[in-house]
């Protein structure tokens, strides 16, 4: 029920209810008073001519037999008349009912009817009398005066008064039909003005559902356009907004993704602030990024970004200025670049575009290193040959030929040293860019690793190190690579490990895995603080600090070696104890 008075057909409904009732009581009480009014002028104009009648029959009458016998034959049912010569004498009274004697009186003893007796003019006049039906009561009569014998200056009146029963009757009658009436219109009116409403409303029912169906994201929805009122209007008009707004969210749909696309293929983090420093949007980068800060931060902070972003936000905020700075933060770098969000004029939040300089920095130290260990390593071999070329040109500084060729020995060892140095520089340079061509064939494991780790065995034996062999594969067993690479690769560490250990072993163990032939090379030399471990495969790492020249080398081998290993989708890493010893191991898949 409630749902009826809530919704447009019973306010509707409702409305033309009630302007349909009020316009039906004025038309009730209008038209009863109309009719009570002419119920009242029908009952005068039949008095009238009632009165007109006696009278004349009575002027031409003499008996009292005959004018009583013609009273009763003329006065309709319900009408009493009395005749009277003056206000106190009555001559003839013809009435029916109780309360006779009063009723005479209370005509005679009115003022008004004092003046009919001598005027030729009828009186009329509503009284309140005796009912003629009940003693005890009194009731509203209609009472006409007519004069008798006119032509006499004092002459009698005739009195002709209606019970109210008649006009009573008449007028319940009338009052009845003229409500049955007001009913049947009601009634009808009722049932025309809800069909009405229903009809108008259902298309607004159909948009309603049409609208909740839009909302639900059923943008096929239509609404019929069978009318070419304003509903019918107003259909199309709705159909064109459901059209439009569908197109207008794929577009936005479109733009959105193509913003998260652009978003989550930036490699700079983005984080969207509003105005009350809560983050609205943030891309992949920017996530990770938080989730670094908070780890790192730990218990410590309960905020996802660290407080030097909240100041330039602040900042940013209150002065409405763009703000770039970087900044450093628990060892890593941070380029911020902050930009105000309008909306309108108002400031509704703030953008940050964040770039992790980190490795950036690592980068350009380790560019500065390496021109530092370049520079290193090129000057002493290069101030060696201008030294010794000097005194081979001076020949009093020279006194014998075995001077001579020891200088010349060492002119030439220093060359070879410079082009070894040049030489791994530009491998490692070919790649670091990727233009290594590998020559791969399937060779037999133990035998080349064997081949090759057997190569060092004078070299130990004049250091008193013993070099060991071990391998888990059968001996037809055989791998695919690059046989050279591979062998610059092992030289390089076996040649370290034999450089590094005095005295104990060297071992070379060949095991097997699942997919796998695990290589390594474990001493028992000096070893590596565990501080340079993550530094051993950097350009110009050395393990002696001093940088001295009796252990060789050009500090690139390590890196070379990791480049070849990875070229064979391999793997390289090192283990190492202090004093204890160190362990290269990389590993080479089966194809």
């Amino acid at each position: 029920m409630n749902r009826i008075w809530n919704s447009v057909v019973g306010k509707l409904w409702v409305t033309i209810l009630l302007l349909v009732s009020f316009v039906l009581f004025v038309f009730t009480v209008l038209m009863l008073e109309f009719l009570q009014n002419y119920h009242m002028q029908q009952a005068e104009i039949s008095l009238r001519q009632t009165a007109a009648t006696i009278a004349s029959i009575v002027d031409d009458n003499e008996t009292a037999e005959s004018t009583s016998q013609l009273l009763t034959d003329i006065l309709p049912e319900g009408t009493n008349a009395l005749i009277a010569i003056n206000h106190l004498e009555v001559s003839f009274a013809l009435q029916e009912g109780v309360n006779k004697k009063e009723i005479q009186d209370e005509i005679l003893a009115n003022k008004s009817f004092h003046e009919i007796f001598q005027s030729d003019e009828p009186i009329i006049k509503e009284m309140m009398m005796p009912s003629s039906t009940d003693k005890g009561k009194m009731e509203s009569y209609v009472v006409l005066g007519f004069p008798l014998n006119v032509e006499n200056e004092v002459h009698g009146a005739v009195f002709i008064y209606q019970s109210p029963d008649a006009l009573h009757k008449t007028s319940k009658e009338t009052t009845k039909i003229v409500f049955l009436a007001a009913f049947i219109a009601f009634v009808l009116t009722t049932f025309f003005a809800f069909f009405l409403s229903s009809r108008i409303t259902s298309p607004l029912r159909k948009m309603r559902e049409l609208a909740f169906e839009i909302a639900k994201g059923n943008f096929e929805a239509k609404m019929p356009t069978t009318q070419n009122d304003e509903i019918g209007q107003l259909a199309v008009a709705f159909n064109q907004m459901g059209r439009q707004l569908k197109h207008n969210l794929e577009v936005i749909n479109q733009e959105n993704e193509q913003l998260s696309n652009i978003l989550t293929s930036m490699t700079d983090a983005v984080i969207t602030f509003n105005r009350d420093r809560t983050i609205l949007l943030s891309n992949p980068p920017a996530e990770r990024l938080m989730q670094k800060w908070f780890v790192n931060k730990g218990s410590q902070s309960a905020k996802p970004i660290p407080p030097e972003l909240y100041h330039m936000l602040d900042h940013v905020l209150m002065f409405e200025d763009k703000l770039e700075e970087e900044i450093e933060m628990d060892g890593n770098y941070y380029t911020f670049t902050i930009s105000p969000l309008y909306s309108g004029e108002l400031i509704r939040g703030a953008v940050a575009v964040i770039r992790d300089m980190t490795e950036q920095h690592r980068l350009e130290k380790l560019r500065s290193d390496f021109i530092a260990n370049v520079s290193h390593e090129l000057r002493t071999p290069i101030s060696m040959l201008q030294g010794y070329s000097e005194a081979l040109m001076d020949d009093d500084f020279i006194q014998d030929q075995e001077e001579r060729n020891e200088i010349t020995k060492i002119i030439y060892d220093e060359s070879k040293r410079m082009g070894r140095l040049v030489t791994d520089l530009l491998d490692l340079a070919r790649m670091e860019s990727g233009h290594m061509t590998l020559y791969k064939d399937e060779v037999p494991i133990n035998s080349t690793f064997e081949r090759i780790t057997q190569k060092f065995a004078q070299v130990a034996k004049e250091k008193h190190v013993q070099l060991l062999f071990n391998s888990e594969f059968d001996n037809d067993a055989r791998i695919s690579m690059d046989e050279d690479r591979i062998e610059q690769v092992l030289t390089n560490l076996v040649d370290n490990a034999l450089r590094h250990t005095d005295e104990g072993s060297v071992i070379v163990k060949i095991e097997q895995e699942p997919t796998f032939a695990k290589i390594s090379v474990q001493d028992t030399g000096h070893g590596i603080p565990q501080e340079d471990l993550p530094y051993v495969f950097e350009r110009f790492y050395k393990a002696d600090k001093a940088r001295t020249r009796s252990k060789g080398g050009t500090g690139l081998g390590l890196a070379i070696a990791r480049n070849i290993v990875k070229a064979h989708s391999g793997n390289i890493m090192v283990d190492s104890v202090l004093k204890e010893g160190t362990t290269f191991t990389f590993y080479l898949p089966f194809e």
